[in-house]
């Protein structure tokens, strides 16, 4: 393609048409016809047409492969298969087009690579798949002759920039991994196969591939708080042997409070001996804001395939299998996650963290203020395949809210601990250079009199803590079935569906021990303040402990339930299994749900020690009575286990008592 004139195309085209069965009747007599007569080349035929750029004696501007449309449209010829070589210099987006729209038209990028220079093979490529179906960008050749280097390097550039092309696909999203994976078989190997009916096997590398971290960060949470701990480990030493063997780590690590490195006393916790940390390959993942790093969550054995009892995981992961095994039921959870952003100052030459904004609930202002932030946030937890159903700016000053969309319980819980170490990473990225830190605890700023604490000029005592509000609800073979159906309709709930929420109102200060593990927990839990302080529930009222929900879009119909005693310093897969353990009991038991209350008339309710059996607790020792006193949760979670949160919840107490300095402050930087 390329000929010196118009007429020596129209030839060629003409000379195409005979061999293709299409008869001899043309004007030009010139033509050699003895090569055309012996060929009958209708029945799936393939014909290649080079476009010979770089060669000044041919004519590229006759090259246009769109010159072929009239051959193309002609039916005799819907079987045989055109493929236009080298890339159809300097007509990719024709070709490509083409392709689009002719099924016997295939594209290759023979001689652009390595011809062209190194930007002009990525856009070259890219433009080839632009429209055109991926199968059909049928495969590479080097074009390489005489010399072997021109075939190596053809081979070695063309794997850099079909690496470049479909990396960029996937992070745009047009492509995931498997689809790219798949397209690079097809261009290198199976299409050509197909194409020339080649007889021969492909063989891809089973080889472990190349890991580019230079580091791999392994988590696990301590499974009677929610402080995360760390170990990093190379690379090799990971895939060589911790991903299979795990680390050793001390039992009696597992009882250290969250405000203090101390063992904590009484926790029935052996002293000695070790528990091996085992990766779940399942959570496996880059870390978005250091991506040379790896991160991953841990399961805690005793030994191979058998997970210690204080294990949070396991606990979460057994009792979903009872309520899947008894109910055929799954627990789905949303999150509401709440944090602050902090801005970094220098006051007298020293850094001090000020409040990032004092706009109201919902500003503009204040999303703006904070959205290089934010975005990076979002983008890094979508980056993880966390969905992302809304994110706003809070009543606190400074605060924010990001909405985890509704999955399983167990996989709430792996994005819970991912959503705290990706607001907390980004902000420390941003920290260095001066700007903002987040925190996910529950604390309420608060300042002392003589005004020695930090923040004493910047917060007020009566700021908004964070919460992460739960959004409960029932799956059924991937059905919602919380929601009322024509059989049972109570509130907007089904029979299922009110005795699960019957069962968590009941035991709502027992899970507080779970879902509201610090001293400063119970601050939040105030009159007129977005929490309530007893044990009722209503429609749609956030006033109140719990409520249930309708979102829009649903005409009315009750999807899911809030549980709003759930903060940032709870322990996500403990937490969400006290739920389920809750729910357990209301469905065994067929509860029914008390009546929703008024909420005018809620605030009837007086704070004294008449109401001490419908009020929420108003402290940690509180909560902790209580569940000693609850039965079930005593049978199904174990009195050594309850013992050892016990021990736990004693020591951050008296820490949080003796503490000489803010404690509010303390638990910001702990969490």
């Amino acid at each position: 393609v390329g000929m010196q004139s118009e007429s020596q195309t129209r030839t060629s085209l003409i000379y195409l048409h005979v061999c293709f069965g299409g008869g001899s009747n043309f004007e030009e007599k010139d033509l050699d016809l003895r090569l055309a007569n012996p060929l009958d080349l209708r029945n799936d035929t393939v014909f290649s047409l080079p476009f010979s750029f770089g060669e000044k004696d041919l004519d590229l501007r006759l090259a246009n492969p769109l010159n072929l449309r009239n051959l193309l449209e002609d039916k005799k010829f819907t079987k045989t298969r055109l493929v236009l070589l080298h890339v159809a210099y300097p007509f990719a987006k024709e070709a490509s087009y083409l392709v689009s729209v002719y099924p016997q038209v295939y594209l290759d990028f023979g001689l652009a690579i390595p011809k062209h220079r190194y930007h002009r093979m990525i856009s070259s490529v890219k433009e080839l798949m632009a429209i055109a179906p991926m199968n059909k960008v049928v495969m590479f050749s080097t074009d390489g002759f005489a010399f072997a280097e021109s075939f190596y390097l053809g081979a070695k550039i063309a794997r850099e920039v079909v690496f470049s092309v479909l990396r960029d696909a996937c992070i745009d999203g047009d492509l995931s991994i498997p689809e790219a994976l798949a397209v690079v078989k097809h261009i290198f190997a199976e299409t050509a196969k197909q194409f020339y009916k080649l007889n021969v096997s492909s063989r891809y590398s089973d080889v472990e591939p190349l890991h580019l971290s230079t580091s791999f960060k392994k988590e696990q949470n301590s499974p009677l708080t929610d402080v995360t701990l760390v170990r990093v480990i190379p690379q090799e030493r990971f895939y060589s042997s911790v991903k299979k063997h795990g680390l050793g780590l001390t039992i009696e690590c597992m009882g250290m409070t969250s405000l203090s490195d101390d063992i904590a006393q009484d926790t029935w916790i052996s002293p000695t001996g070790k528990v091996r940390t085992v990766p779940d390959l399942s959570t496996k993942c880059r870390v978005p804001w250091a991506k040379h790093q790896e991160m991953v969550l841990a399961d805690m054995l005793t030994e191979p395939g058998k997970p210690w009892q204080y294990c949070p995981r396991d606990v979460l992961r057994r009792f979903s299998k009872i309520l899947e095994d008894e109910y055929g039921l799954v627990m789905t959870v949303g999150v509401e996650v709440e944090f602050y952003i902090l801005k970094t100052v220098l006051i007298d030459g020293k850094e001090e963290k000020r409040i990032f904004d004092r706009t109201p609930y919902c500003s503009t202002a204040a999303f703006d203020a904070a959205s290089s932030v934010l975005d990076e946030i979002v983008a890094s937890l979508k980056y993880l395949n966390i969905t992302i159903e809304q994110t706003h700016s809070e009543a606190g000053k400074g605060q924010f809210e990001i909405v985890l969309g509704h999955t399983d319980a167990i996989t709430q819980a792996n994005n819970l601990v991912y959503t705290h170490e990706v607001i907390k990473g980004v902000a420390r990225k941003k920290w260095s250079a001066r700007y903002v830190y987040a925190k996910v605890g529950s604390n309420v700023f608060r300042y002392s009199p003589d005004g020695s604490w930090l923040y004493r000029d910047e917060a007020s005592a009566n700021d908004a803590g964070n919460g992460s509000h739960v959004h409960i609800s029932l799956s059924k073979n991937g059905e919602n079935v919380f929601k009322a159906s024509s059989d049972y309709n109570r509130h907007g709930m089904s029979m299922l569906g009110e005795s699960f929420m019957a069962g968590v109102l009941s035991h709502v200060r027992s899970i507080c021990v779970f879902s509201c593990p610090i001293p400063n927990s119970y601050v939040r839990f105030q009159n007129k303040a977005y929490n309530g302080l007893f044990l009722c529930w209503a429609p749609e009222s956030i006033e109140l402990t719990m409520r249930t929900c309708s979102p829009p879009g649903t005409n009315g119909v009750v999807t899911n339930f809030e549980v709003r005693t759930f903060d940032g310093c709870a322990n996500p897969p403990l937490g969400l299994a006290s739920l389920i353990v809750s729910g357990l009991d209301g469905l065994r038991n067929n509860s029914k749900i008390p009546e929703p209350v008024d909420p005018f008339d809620y605030y009837i309710f007086d704070y004294n020690d008449d109401n001490e059996d419908i009020r929420l607790p108003s402290s940690l020792s509180c909560s902790i009575i209580h569940i000693f006193s609850d039965d079930w949760f005593l049978e199904l979670l174990g009195e050594n286990f309850l013992k050892s949160r016990r021990g736990i919840c004693g020591d951050e107490i008296r820490y949080s008592c003796e503490c000489g300095r803010d404690p509010y402050s303390e638990v910001m930087f702990k969490y």
